[in-house]
């Protein structure tokens, strides 16, 4: 999807449409503000006054932006004040996340009754098989992707960039190539001049680390990447990573589109307008570690999941990140539960500097009522006394926050 978020909220205003503006940070006193009269429609709201990205104080980051913002070279995850300094009279507006996931379920619901096979790589983002999609191959895949976009437009009002190649590699390259509202066709015929002279970057699992090591080894492009030797890059990177960056820089992907899968981990975490201390800001980290807490708890229940293991993230003011996990005999995907368990977690990390990040985290997923989670449940009816004087132990323990 084009500019996802900013997309979205250009819905409610659509009077922004056209100028820089870049979603980020919390709602505001200002942003309140905006949506006080209720008898006044947010698309008649006067573009005055909206905030300005120049008045903005804080240490928020931009999660998205409009195009004409980007042309400022704003962009997702700057932080906000340095993007203040690229483009002070962008409008700012805040992430409405009810909304965003509203528009996710929308879009790819639309494009499940064209094409059902669909992997979900995220909020605004996905993969689709066409091979078997009626008119699926015309025009290598062409006219399937322009009734996709027209239907999307239709039912969201919002635009999207489609990428059509061989593999999920290439197609994920190709969505970059004309946004917004544009469809690329990458054939492997293409490789060589529409793929080898991008950076290496652009290649879905080469991050920073390793594009900066690629670039003090003088590889800075696709092409150059797919030049070496593979002995060589696993000389440098590692078995499994070295044949990979060989096998990718050749447009080779045999992954396929995967329709259902379980998630790994579910997390929530925020980070700071200020730094706060354990002890001169207890109240406010309390709260703040409550509320993430419960979001974490709805986030699993929505989904249907419960979770063994519950850990804690902290980015301190020197930006150094501490974070601690704990495993648990039984599931559970209540908030105070989670509360309780990520305390403990606290307990076991040095809380004396300022913190910029607090985040809380739940792995080791199940599905609700599955066969682990009902045995799981079993053990637990029979060691509840156990249990019990065990929580009042941990219970002695005033918490942290």
């Amino acid at each position: 999807m084009d500019a996802f978020f900013a997309s979205v909220e250009l819905l409610r205003y659509p009077q922004l449409k056209g100028l820089p503006v870049v979603i980020g940070g919390g709602r505001r006193k200002v942003d309140e503000a905006l949506l006080a009269d209720p008898e006044r429609q947010p698309r008649f709201i006067p573009i005055a006054e909206f905030p300005l990205l120049k008045d903005y104080v804080g240490r928020g980051v931009i999660t998205t932006a409009t195009y004409a913002a980007r042309q400022f070279g704003v962009g997702s995850a700057m932080g906000m004040m340095k993007a203040a300094k690229l483009c002070p009279q962008a409008l700012v507006l805040p992430v409405d996340f009810e909304e965003v996931r509203r528009y996710s379920r929308l879009f790819k619901s639309t494009i499940t009754e064209i094409a059902p096979l669909m992997q979900d790589r995220g909020v605004d983002e996905v993969y689709i098989d066409f091979t078997e999609v009626p008119g699926g191959q015309r025009e290598g895949g062409r006219v399937l992707a322009r009734l996709i976009q027209k239907s999307i437009l239709e039912k969201t009002g919002l635009t999207c960039s489609i990428g059509v190649a061989p593999n999920k590699l290439l197609a994920k390259m190709a969505s970059e190539f004309n946004k917004p509202n544009g469809i690329s066709i990458v054939h492997e015929a293409d490789l060589q001049t529409k793929i080898w002279p991008l950076n290496v970057r652009k290649i879905n699992g080469i991050g920073p680390k390793a594009g900066e090591k690629l670039a003090r080894l003088h590889v800075h492009t696709i092409g150059e990447l797919a030049a070496q030797d593979p002995q060589w890059l696993v000389a440098n990177f590692g078995k499994a990573t070295g044949a990979w960056m060989h096998e990718v820089a050749w447009g080779r992907d045999d992954s396929p589109v995967v329709t259902e899968s379980e998630p790994v981990s579910m997390s929530r975490e925020t980070t700071f307008e200020r730094d706060l201390h354990a002890v001169r800001d207890k109240a406010a980290l309390g709260a703040i570690f409550t509320e993430l807490c419960s979001k974490l708890a709805e986030d699993l229940q929505r989904k249907g999941y419960v979770a063994k293991t519950l850990g804690i993230k902290l980015r301190y003011d020197d930006f150094k990140i501490a974070t601690r996990d704990q495993t648990e005999q039984h599931y559970t995907a209540d908030a105070a539960s989670i509360r309780k368990i990520a305390g403990q977690c606290l307990k076991r990390v040095p809380l004396a500097r300022p913190l910029r990040l607090l985040g809380v985290r739940a792995s080791a997923l199940a599905k609700l009522g599955s066969a682990e989670t009902l045995e799981s449940n079993t053990a637990l009816a029979r060691t509840s006394r156990a249990q019990t004087a065990t929580d009042s132990v941990a219970n002695s323990t005033p918490s942290l926050f």
